[in-house]
């Protein structure tokens, strides 16, 4: 088996420079409650941040950047390209989306070719599938998989049935928490983050019988908590609330969420770190979105 950054001991991830950025055509409802106006990308400022979290997260973890082949609006956003399988030790595999939102159907061919250059195993969904935004690793072959409304639950009926996976199906219902990054994030290998009012009492009871449950405001989880990366004992997080004066309609909710954080990540023994990326906000975007795992090296570590 040819060694990929999969094998390291090193956390190892996937970006995208957003060469291709655009909000030409809003496929949310974020996007579609902004003005023309406001939807107007400032690409100066729009590459300063993105720099700004790849600089943090390549000074110390190995970030690789996807080429910006081809002309998808979407692109950075490539935590919605796939999903590598951290369970399967003896090859390395990738299955990569098949996409909803038609803006970013063909993003997985550019993806195919890449992985493949690395020496990863690719299969592409049969059915509707938006990546690691809408599944998240637990432990072991234990996922969380949300469908609904950009993915097909036949997708993870699919991956059970060829890759050993065991997926714990919750249903998308928020159309404004499309995404399963959007309100659920596992902190570690026992504990995870859960808007628990998006959801009923028998999925809460199927996730607690995997992992103990840290119940999350609805509020926090639209101000996106749950849209994070763990970066060893940091939990990397998305706020504009440097640009916000504390009479903005919004403040109080972006300041809740800090303050939510600082509170989960303190009794974890981690430290969160905050980052601007409001450029990426006009997309209906939030930090998770714009990152891929090829490893797991984070999850399983114990800090206190």
């Amino acid at each position: 088996m040819k060694e990929t950054p999969s094998q390291l001991h090193l956390q190892s991830y996937v970006m995208n420079f957003p060469f291709s950025l655009s909000t030409s055509d809003p496929n949310n409802i974020w996007m579609q409650e902004l003005s023309d106006e406001e939807l107007q990308i400032n690409r100066p400022k729009a590459y300063k941040q993105f720099m700004d979290l790849y600089n943090f997260m390549s000074g110390q973890s190995l970030v690789y950047l996807l080429p910006s082949e081809g002309n998808f609006q979407d692109q950075v956003y490539i935590a919605n390209l796939g999903l590598q399988l951290p369970h399967i030790k003896d090859r390395n595999v990738i299955l990569l989306s098949n996409f909803t939102s038609d803006p970013r159907k063909g993003e997985e061919l550019v993806g195919e070719k890449f992985f493949q250059q690395m020496g990863y195993e690719t299969h592409i969904s049969p059915y509707k599938w938006e990546g690691e935004a809408d599944i998240k690793h637990l432990y072991d072959n234990v996922y969380i998989g949300g469908y609904g409304i950009r993915s097909n639950i036949k997708t993870y009926e699919w991956m059970e049935e060829n890759f050993g996976m065991e997926i714990i199906k919750v249903a998308m219902t928020d159309e404004y928490l499309y995404h399963l990054d959007c309100s659920i994030f596992p902190l570690n290998n026992d504990q995870t983050l859960v808007a628990t009012e998006l959801f009923d009492d028998e999925e809460l009871a199927m996730l607690e019988r995997y992992t103990e449950i840290i119940p999350i405001d609805t509020e926090d989880a639209l101000c996106g908590i749950t849209n994070s990366v763990r970066l060893g004992n940091m939990i990397l997080c998305a706020s504009n609330i440097a640009e916000l004066k504390p009479s903005h309609e919004y403040y109080e909710a972006e300041k809740h969420k800090i303050e939510s954080l600082e509170k989960i990540c303190s009794d974890a023994g981690m430290e969160p770190v905050i980052f601007n990326l409001s450029e990426y906000m006009k997309s209906g975007a939030m930090l998770s979105c714009m990152v891929m795992h090829l490893n797991r090296v984070d999850q399983s570590k114990t800090l206190l």
